[in-house]
């Protein structure tokens, strides 16, 4: 007679399932906490130019987008057909980008200010006196770091 026998006939148990409803809630909530969803409606036209020299931009969360292009046709009743400055996701006058920057600032630590960057999102075919007033209203707000915003030019090499 042998010390050990083999047990026949009996299987492994079950996997239980139980707390598998936990971990998908879990996961949905993690990924509802953490995705980044866009802030900001476009209501202007903007198609940037093109651009051969560009760099990118490392953090996303300094940049503050200024947008400047003609309103979309669903906006046209309402602002007309002349191009128009859009800060987060409102239309705005070039008065109020200081207003603007101050509430993007206060959310940023003090140690990452000074890298706070302004991207000129502009459409291609405005003119540059608007670009330059919001250029002029940026450097008197403080805000020295400005870069435009532009695509990757598909022709060049």
């Amino acid at each position: 007679m042998s010390k050990f026998s083999k047990k026949r006939g009996k299987s492994d148990p079950a996997i239980s399932t139980a707390s598998l409803p936990d971990i998908i809630f879990m996961l949905l909530f993690f990924f509802m906490v953490v995705t980044v969803l866009r802030d900001a409606e476009l209501k202007v036209k903007v198609v940037t130019p093109y651009a051969t020299e560009l760099t990118k931009l490392e953090e996303k969360s300094l940049v503050n987008y200024l947008y400047i292009g003609r309103p979309t046709q669903k906006f046209q009743d309402v602002y007309g057909t002349k191009p128009r400055l859009q800060l987060g996701d409102k239309f705005a006058t070039i008065a109020e980008i200081p207003l603007f920057l101050e509430k993007h600032k206060v959310k940023i630590p003090e140690a990452k200010r000074p890298k706070i960057t302004s991207s000129l999102r502009v459409d291609g075919e405005v003119t540059m006196g608007v670009v330059q007033d919001v250029k002029t209203e940026l450097r008197k707000a403080g805000q020295l770091k400005v870069n435009y915003s532009a695509k990757t030019d598909p022709n060049a090499n």
